[in-house]
């Protein structure tokens, strides 16, 4: 059985996950996951009682939510990963750290730009105070990541990692909130995330997203249905 990686559309964090089971060129299949659908399958809940995405069903048939364990399971299914160093040397360390980063600090950044978003019932004051505290949070973090990313090709270095593939979806949300200029106020943040987006594997997710025809590496197995998954599931 293969791995099954239920995504969020649209604009999920689960885009990263994407990328990086491409990156890794294992065999896996898709479960789409519509976010702004109401209510959700209950079906969904035995893969994540909190009804979040990115999740995965592993090919043992046990769930695990959250984009960082999720991203350390993937490339932990080979001796010798081609996007996470050894565990227990300097440079998976690293990449921990990088990664922790990324999912606590540099996603909680948007957090008050997804709130006045999505809240119906803010007054004008509230949404533009929860714009600003967003837009200044969000320009603090992408400080840090242009200055780290003015030697370096990749987060890490000169090699990719999870953390290029993470960074790959959540990124997207600075455009999409129309916060700044990324080629004006950090140009090494924007060239970087430039050629990420030319890569073969961000395209064939946005594809993937967008319902578009995309055409990958071949690891893709093909999309499921959680009806189809039923007995896979862990039980309800």
């Amino acid at each position: 059985m293969h791995p099954v990686l239920f995504y969020g559309v649209p604009q999920g964090c689960s885009f990263g996950s994407i990328v990086a089971l491409e990156w890794l060129q294992q065999p896996y299949q898709l479960c789409r996951i519509e976010m702004l659908d109401h209510p959700w399958d209950r079906l969904f809940g035995r893969v994540n009682p909190l009804y979040q995405t990115p999740a995965l069903l592993t090919d043992g048939n046990q769930a695990l939510s959250e984009s960082l364990a999720i991203l350390l399971h993937l490339a932990s299914r080979t001796e010798a990963s081609p996007l996470a160093p050894r565990q227990g040397t300097r440079p998976f360390d690293q990449l921990n750290q990088m990664l922790s980063y990324l999912v606590t600090d540099f996603f909680s950044a948007f957090s008050p730009l997804w709130l006045a978003y999505e809240k119906d019932d803010l007054s004008d004051e509230q949404r533009a105070l929860l714009r600003r505290v967003g837009q200044e949070k969000v320009a603090e973090a992408c400080r840090y990541l242009d200055g780290l990313l003015a030697g370096r090709e990749w987060l890490l270095g000169e090699r990719r990692s999870l953390a290029d593939a993470y960074l790959a979806g959540v990124a997207r949300w600075v455009t999409y909130h129309r916060l700044f200029d990324l080629a004006t106020d950090y140009p090494g943040l924007a060239r970087y995330l430039d050629r990420l987006a030319s890569d073969p594997a961000v395209r064939f997710a946005t594809a993937i997203e967008q319902g578009t025809p995309a055409s990958g590496c071949g690891a893709l197995q093909g999309h499921v249905g959680l009806e189809q998954l039923r007995d896979r599931l862990p039980a309800g």
